[in-house]
C-alpha cells in the first residue's frame, strides 16, 4: 500500500502532537496557579469607600482600640462597622467643615448608614465569627496585617480556605493572650504558650478542620 503522508509530514503531525499536549498542561498549570495568585483575591487592592479613612491616622498615630469602631467584635459574627454617630462623636468637634466627610454628615442627618465597602468579605458559604476567633486569642493583625499602617485599607491574606486551614491545623503559634489580641506588632509566644493551650488545640484539629466548622 502506497504511504498517505511522507516522513517529513509525519515527523511534523508527531511534534504537532506532542507540542499540543504540552500547550494544554501548560494551560492546566497556569491556570493552577493564576487562580492561587493575589491578584484573583485582590490581595493589595484597596475597596472604594464613601469616606477615604485612614486607618494609619486614627489606628495608629491616635491610637484609637479597634473595639471603638468595630463593637461587636467580640461578641458576634460580624465585627460591625462604624456609624455615623461613631464618626461624630470625633468630627463634631475636628475636621467640623471638611467636604470629605459630607457622606458622614448626610448619613447622620437622614438617618442612614454608611455605605462601607468590605475589603474582607468572604463567600456566602463560607461561615466566620469573629467572636469566635477574636475571645480565644487570635489577633486583628494576624487577619487583616498591619492595618495601623495603611493609609487605604487592603486585604494582606488571601482568605482562601487553604490559608485558612493552614492556621486550623495549627492554631497555637498564631494565638496570644486575650489582651495582646488588639495589639498591633505584637510577638506571638510561639514555644512560651502554654502546654494545655496547645493539648487544647492538638486535640481539637480535627473538630476545626471539619468541613461543617466553616460550611454551614
Amino acid at each position: 500500500m502506497a504511504q498517505l503522508f511522507t516522513q517529513t509530514a509525519s515527523n511534523a503531525f508527531r511534534v504537532l502532537i506532542v507540542l499540543s499536549l504540552l500547550a494544554s498542561a501548560g494551560a492546566v498549570l497556569l491556570g493552577y496557579v493564576w487562580a492561587r495568585s493575589d491578584a484573583v483575591w485582590n490581595v493589595g487592592k484597596p475597596a472604594p469607600q464613601p469616606v477615604p479613612f485612614r486607618h494609619d491616622l486614627h489606628t495608629g498615630s491616635l491610637g484609637i482600640d479597634c473595639r471603638y469602631c468595630h463593637t461587636n467584635v467580640e461578641r458576634a459574627a460580624d465585627a460591625g462597622m462604624p456609624s455615623a454617630q461613631t464618626c461624630m462623636s470625633c468630627h463634631s468637634q475636628v475636621w467640623t467643615g471638611a467636604s470629605i466627610l459630607e457622606p458622614v454628615r448626610s448619613s447622620l442627618v437622614l438617618g442612614q448608614p454608611i455605605s462601607w465597602a468590605s475589603v474582607h468579605r468572604l463567600p456566602d458559604f463560607a461561615y466566620f465569627n469573629h467572636a469566635a476567633h477574636v475571645t480565644r486569642g487570635v489577633a486583628c493583625e494576624t487577619c487583616h496585617g498591619r492595618v495601623d499602617q495603611m493609609t487605604r485599607t487592603v486585604k494582606t491574606q488571601t482568605m482562601s480556605m487553604g490559608w485558612c486551614l493552614e492556621c486550623h491545623r495549627d492554631p497555637a503559634p498564631h494565638l496570644r493572650p486575650r489582651e495582646e489580641v488588639f495589639t498591633m506588632g505584637y510577638e506571638p509566644h510561639r514555644e512560651s504558650l502554654p502546654d494545655d493551650v496547645r493539648a487544647f488545640y492538638s486535640e481539637a484539629r480535627q473538630r476545626l478542620t471539619s468541613c461543617n466548622t466553616c460550611h454551614r
